[in-house]
């Protein structure tokens, strides 16, 4: 089929191949590149300073935000724990001046138990006793 007219209809004339090729070649040609030659390789100077900028507030936010903060929870923790460690000293030592005082309490009210006891002895006693 090459270099041969192929027949068509009387309106409408095909064209032999290689011809047909040249000229699609030549509209390609035409075309402008969408991938920049390999040998004019630029970067890109924006992308380059935001990158830049990125890792510089990355490493800010870690070393300047980051390790103080975590450093002071650190502390916190610790001071909470002391706290907490007086916290169960103060009410071990606040059940145990309870009990004292209950059993203070108790010893009380057995005390008063036996003076009144002993009130209403005297008062038996006394009314035995004949009045001069």
């Amino acid at each position: 089929m090459e270099g041969q007219i192929a027949e068509a209809r009387t309106e409408r004339a095909i064209e032999e191949a290689p011809k047909l090729h040249k000229r699609i070649i030549a509209k390609l040609a035409r075309i402008p590149d969408v991938v920049p030659d390999a040998s004019r390789h630029r970067l890109p100077w924006l992308l380059v300073v935001a990158s830049v900028a990125l890792a510089a507030l990355l490493g800010y936010t870690l070393f300047a935000g980051y390790v103080p903060a975590k450093q002071r929870i650190a502390g916190l923790e610790r001071e909470l724990k002391e706290v907490y460690a007086r916290e169960a000293d103060v009410d071990s030592r606040h059940a145990q001046r309870d009990r004292q005082l209950q059993a203070l309490s108790a010893e009380r009210d057995a005390l008063a138990a036996r003076v009144a006891e002993l009130e209403r002895e005297l008062a038996v006693i006394r009314s035995r006793r004949p009045t001069p």
